[in-house]
């Protein structure tokens, strides 16, 4: 059996080290995808991102890092991003995510799944970047899975970010 590979693709419309450093830096990262991740990311080093709102957390393995062009971890699967520079302000992301386990139905669900939620952060990574603007996809993407549920305002600060109170 050829195992499934996930993949999400997307185009940027801004320079290629700041779409890489949204990955790199958990202070950005959390404005479109996770709630807050324990570090940088580094070669070498593990972290933890975490979703609050899940009550989930994993702990992330760096394998690689080539500045503005490549991250590679290992999460329980094996993630690859890479970063294209298309112009001076659009960079071309790829995502891609293998090594699912189980049997083979599982293993297909786990590669749909993977590219359904790559595809959301590259969204949520598109909107802020671009328009500064957070839309909590990741949030909104399974409200009754929740297991701590902050109310959400309409309300944006001057940066585009939604309150939550």
């Amino acid at each position: 059996m050829t195992f499934p590979v996930a993949k999400a693709e997307m185009l940027i419309r801004r320079p290629v080290s700041e779409v890489y450093e949204a990955f790199i830096d958990p202070a950005i990262t959390s404005k479109f995808w996770f709630t807050r991740g324990s570090a940088r990311l580094e070669a070498g080093k593990q972290v933890q991102w975490d979703w609050d709102m899940y009550g989930a957390s994993a702990p992330v393995q760096v394998l690689e890092l080539e500045v503005n062009k490549r991250i590679v971890i290992h999460w329980g699967t094996n993630a690859e991003w890479t970063f294209t520079a298309q112009s001076e302000n659009e960079t071309f992301v790829t995502i891609t995510d293998s090594g699912f386990e189980g049997e083979a139905e599982e293993v297909v669900q786990q590669a749909i799944g993977s590219t359904e939620g790559f595809t959301i952060v590259l969204c949520g990574l598109k909107a802020y970047l671009e328009h500064g603007i957070q839309l909590n996809l990741v949030y909104d993407k399974a409200p009754y899975a929740h297991v701590n549920k902050p109310e959400v305002t309409d309300e944006q600060d001057d940066s585009g970010e939604v309150e939550f109170t």
